[in-house]
């Protein structure tokens, strides 16, 4: 995993994670409300892994050095909460989830921000990026702790986007978005905020039939 910077690229410096962890009031956003249309079915409970999409994304969170966790869901509310029965996440149910993924993206902030616990920063994933892995999501919040960036971004390609890391002082702006904004927005807003870490494997994720079965293929 490496980290890029403006001015350098460099390796993560490994650590143990219990003492991150002990340390980290960061906590992570899992956005799983949308309705999968070109999916033609709920794409959150395909098979992967033994599991189901959903499931790994929420898996990868709670097995990083991240807390609380909190999963948003809207479309297929019934199904999502079935999926999750017994994980220690808090579920946000969101009503509006048809207006674009601002709201989704709003109310999961919001929940996080009243869980009652510190939170310094939140994670934002999305649930059909099938490659995000514990380290990855652990070395947005070591990126942040070396840096001190608002913004710890993923980076593949040109693209700059989630996974992805906002500092509580952007919590404000998050839940001003609209309609379809999304986190790429707040990104190049504060371009000069965003540290990266590269992560080429974060281009993949999973709208249509043809997406997962290649998917399955690799």
């Amino acid at each position: 995993m490496l980290i890029a910077s403006a001015s350098r690229t460099h390796p993560l410096p490994r650590g143990g994670t219990d003492l991150v962890a002990a340390q980290s009031k960061i906590g992570v956003v899992i956005l799983a409300a949308g309705a999968s249309v070109r999916m033609g079915r709920p794409k959150q409970v395909l098979p992967y892994r033994g599991q189901t999409l959903i499931r790994w994304a929420v898996g990868t969170a709670l097995a990083s050095v991240c807390h609380p966790v909190v999963v948003v869901i809207g479309a297929h509310a019934e199904l999502m909460k079935k999926e999750l029965e017994c994980l220690p996440v808090s579920i946000a149910e969101n009503s509006e989830w048809n207006s674009g993924i601002s709201s989704s993206i709003r109310l999961g902030v919001q929940t996080l921000a009243a869980s009652g616990r510190e939170v310094d920063a939140a994670v934002i994933m999305l649930c059909d990026q099938p490659f995000v892995t514990v380290s990855v999501v652990n070395a947005l919040v070591e990126t942040r702790r070396m840096t001190g960036k608002m913004i710890v971004a993923s980076a593949y390609g040109e693209a700059r986007g989630v996974p992805a890391l906002f500092s509580k002082e952007l919590f404000g702006e998050i839940t001003a978005l609209k309609g379809n904004e999304g986190a790429k927005q707040i990104i190049a807003k504060h371009a000069d905020d965003v540290v990266t870490v590269c992560f080429p494997e974060g281009a993949v994720d999973i709208d249509t039939p043809q997406e997962y079965e290649t998917l399955k293929r690799s």
